[in-house]
């Protein structure tokens, strides 16, 4: 019997539910995204060393130990959280434009910040920002915003997340 997976951040105690187990906290994306990055850099490592066959050992035992870490890094963000913040607080801040509402404009913008943090947790905002702008178009979905519009969203939004797995989160943003 397939499980229903809920993602409704209106619904108390959305846990971000796996699809296939059920167990909560399920981070599917950065799984992925660690599962590529650690596999493609051992394959590349071991296979410079041992050849071919060393490249497709290297990418395997460097997939499983890149999804553990891609998975780690995508637990210390949960998007109900991040959505449940923003949808409360945009409107404080001092890139607040009226003209845009929260929902159609300003969400994917957030979202895109926080999910490209979990993708570039290594980097600084100012090595990422140019993936960022690029990326802005397809992420974007029916947003109004332009670039120099959402990068403000964005940038709140990867700096709180960046400042969580830090384990310095507060419930206020500095930035503003």
């Amino acid at each position: 019997m397939a499980r229903e997976m809920t993602t409704d951040p209106t619904i108390p105690g959305d846990t971000n539910r796996d699809p296939i187990t059920g167990a909560p906290g399920a981070h599917p994306v950065g799984v992925g995204v660690g599962t590529a990055v650690g596999g493609a850099a051992a394959g590349a490592a071991v296979g410079a060393a041992a050849g071919p066959v060393g490249t497709i050992a290297g990418a395997v035992i460097g997939g499983v130990a890149g999804g553990l870490a891609g998975k780690g890094v995508a637990e210390s963000i949960d998007p109900t959280t991040e959505d449940a913040y923003w949808r409360e607080n945009y409107a404080n801040r001092s890139y607040f434009d009226q003209s845009y509402n929260y929902e159609s404009d300003y969400a994917p913008a957030y979202r895109h910040g926080w999910e490209a943090r979990s993708r570039n947790h290594n980097k600084t905002w100012d090595q990422a920002e140019s993936e960022l702008r690029e990326g802005w178009e397809s992420a974007r979905a029916n947003s109004r915003l332009t670039w120099e519009k959402a990068k403000h969203a964005a940038r709140d939004a990867w700096d709180r997340v960046a400042h969580s797995s830090s384990g310095s989160r507060s419930t206020s943003n500095t930035r503003q």
